[in-house]
């Protein structure tokens, strides 16, 4: 396997756009490295706020009238899992996009490389994280944040607190037209009243402050600090070139994100678009 930073990589720190842009953004990334040979990370924020269902959740888990009232988008993402709100402030995501045959065929390796910058990051803001030493059970499993805790590629701080550590960032993978995108939600504020909001289920907020913990309350850093923190350790870790999205890029992502993410077809019944569509 050749080395990351043998390879062309760029790092996009994005800008606030909706959550059916977003996801479909990815997708064209995956089109990127097949084609032109560069490998994507970036981090982002969301606006409107969005809720991402997995990508076998059931529709009727949402409460679509509290997601209206408070204007929050819904888009399904490729991967699995439990539902996550996303905003602009609580929330940062991030996105790995490289060719698969470059990265570990065995998905626990992959995520252990592909979490390394994150493992990073948390260490460059001080926040005692690393993934999961003891698995605990699902307190309600449509939400990512309530799900079982996995080893596997769940980060929770503090990092030897057992079952007492809380989670703090939730990972996940896809892969698609022979690359492997790699993307995860990290907490940087709590945000308990949308986080349970969101489902149509009796959840209080303090399920979701007594299982989720966040880089404010960990570290106390501001959050242009944590996603510089963040940026910096993807970049470092594949030596990737500061960059923008083309604009063929952003043209096919908003068409993509028409068609299929922002669709009630993809989103409430999981219609997939004949494969010379996408």
């Amino acid at each position: 396997m050749t080395t990351l930073a043998d390879r062309e990589w760029r790092l996009i720190r994005d800008e606030p756009r909706d959550g059916a842009t977003q996801m479909a953004l990815e997708e064209v990334a995956a089109r990127t490295a097949l084609e032109d040979d560069v490998r994507t990370v970036r981090t982002y924020p969301w606006e409107p706020s969005t809720l991402s269902l997995g990508y076998r959740q059931d529709a009727d888990t949402v409460d679509w009238a509290f997601c209206e009232r408070e204007g929050i988008d819904v888009t399904r993402r490729q991967t699995g899992g439990g539902g996550i709100y996303h905003d602009r402030y609580a929330d940062i995501s991030y996105t790995i996009v490289a060719p698969a045959d470059e990265v570990p065929g065995d998905l626990m390796d992959c995520y252990e490389l592909f979490c390394e910058p994150i493992l990073a990051a948390f260490d460059r803001m001080g926040v005692d994280a690393d993934f999961a030493t003891a698995e605990r059970d699902a307190i309600y499993r449509p939400s990512c944040y309530l799900r079982d805790i996995n080893p596997a590629h769940d980060i929770v701080a503090p990092a030897g607190a057992g079952t007492q550590a809380k989670k703090i960032s939730g990972n996940a993978q896809y892969r698609q037209r022979d690359v492997v995108i790699q993307h995860g939600s990290i907490s940087y504020a709590l945000e308990p009243r949308k986080h349970v909001g969101v489902f149509d289920a009796d959840l209080s907020e303090s399920t979701f402050t007594d299982r989720v913990t966040s880089i404010r309350d960990e570290a106390g850093i501001d959050r242009e600090t944590a996603v510089d923190a963040i940026s910096g350790a993807l970049r470092d870790w594949c030596d990737a070139a500061e960059a923008t999205w083309r604009t063929d890029e952003l043209e096919a992502a908003r068409d993509l994100a028409a068609r299929k993410f922002a669709s009630d077809a993809w989103v409430r019944e999981r219609d997939v678009l004949e494969a010379d569509d996408q």
